[in-house]
């Protein structure tokens, strides 16, 4: 361990930031557009440069979003129950579960049920009359396999609006989760992986071992689990994406660069909106982007530039505080 520690040195002043911009910008350049997909799902995973670019932005929703869901330990070898559990997580909308009809002559509304989905789904008639009604504000009854809600006094227009919305409507499952696979991973063990996010919810679910479920949703992960959780997520999501594209790259580097990101308790983005334009000195801010901006708006404030940044001394001439540099002598007279 002291070994270790020791060869972990670097020299004082060193450049850190710098490097990792390099170490992690250079494999950035050369990657490729390819993305790799996982058999048995027909979602794919996101990865190669417009997963990093994603990360990079720190994007509110990821184009993408999915999640890894362990199962209690004793359900793993269960295939079975493993679909059991996928099926409580899949949202289920009305449209999914029933044909939706207009009857605009009668002022009705039918939605015909397919049994072989409600059973598949795990669900009874009345959850479905509770979602329309909670829906459409109409009359709900039914007769056999057939749903109607009729309307008193509603317009047609009115019925078309309710028509949209009721076909969208959620019945049952986790909002958001589009899709929930079982797939078998090392070891034989099965696991649940599913398109669209929704950790909190998913975490109410029976059978399901919270503290070992994953989603690639970074801004879910900090809301649900806190700032140091979305910290490691965004390292293992780049280094995932480095990783994937045969691209070694030292995670020291990457845990700099997710430390910047995320070291004010917020996840801030790389660019203008985020890292680079909220930089100490005005004139490392205006050194980036929107140049005149920055200027107008410093010299309207009377800001000062205390010059203690690399890109500032080097726009005036002066020695970089980095490296020897760093070092300031006093002479006695």
């Amino acid at each position: 361990m002291t070994n270790k520690a020791l060869k972990s040195r670097i020299d004082s002043g060193e450049a850190v930031g710098i490097v990792a911009a390099q170490s992690i910008g250079e494999p950035g350049t050369q990657m490729t557009m390819r993305t790799f997909h996982y058999a048995g799902v027909a979602e794919q995973v996101p990865t190669g440069l417009p997963r990093l670019i994603e990360l990079l932005d720190a994007r509110k929703e990821p184009k993408k979003p999915i999640m890894d869901i362990q199962v209690l330990e004793n359900y793993e070898t269960n295939e079975e129950k493993c679909r059991q559990i996928a099926a409580l997580i899949e949202d289920v909308t009305l449209e999914n579960v029933g044909k939706v009809e207009e009857r605009l002559a009668s002022k009705e509304i039918s939605v015909i049920i397919d049994p072989t989905v409600m059973k598949e789904k795990r669900l009874d008639l009345e959850e479905v009359k509770k979602t329309l009604k909670k829906f459409s504000g109409g009359e709900v009854h039914s007769s056999g396999n057939e749903v109607k809600i009729s309307f008193k006094t509603s317009t047609l227009r009115a019925i078309r609006r309710v028509t949209n919305k009721i076909r969208g409507a959620h019945v049952a499952g986790v909002k958001g989760v589009s899709r929930a696979a079982v797939l078998k991973g090392p070891g034989g063990k099965y696991f649940i992986r599913t398109s669209g996010s929704n950790l909190l919810e998913v975490s109410k679910i029976p059978g399901v071992d919270f503290k070992r479920c994953y989603t690639n949703d970074i801004m879910e992960i900090n809301k649900v689990l806190g700032i140091e959780a979305a910290r490691n997520s965004i390292i293992q999501e780049i280094k995932q994406v480095l990783d994937s594209q045969r691209m070694d790259v030292d995670i020291r580097h990457i845990a700099l660069l997710a430390d910047a990101m995320t070291m004010d308790g917020l996840i801030r983005s790389v660019g203008r909106h985020g890292l680079s334009g909220r930089k100490a000195g005005v004139l490392a801010r205006a050194a980036f982007e929107e140049t005149i901006k920055h200027l107008i708006n410093a010299a309207v404030s009377g800001e000062e530039d205390k010059l203690i940044g690399i890109t500032e001394n080097i726009i005036i001439g002066q020695t970089i505080p980095v490296g020897t540099g760093i070092v300031k002598l006093a002479r006695r007279i």
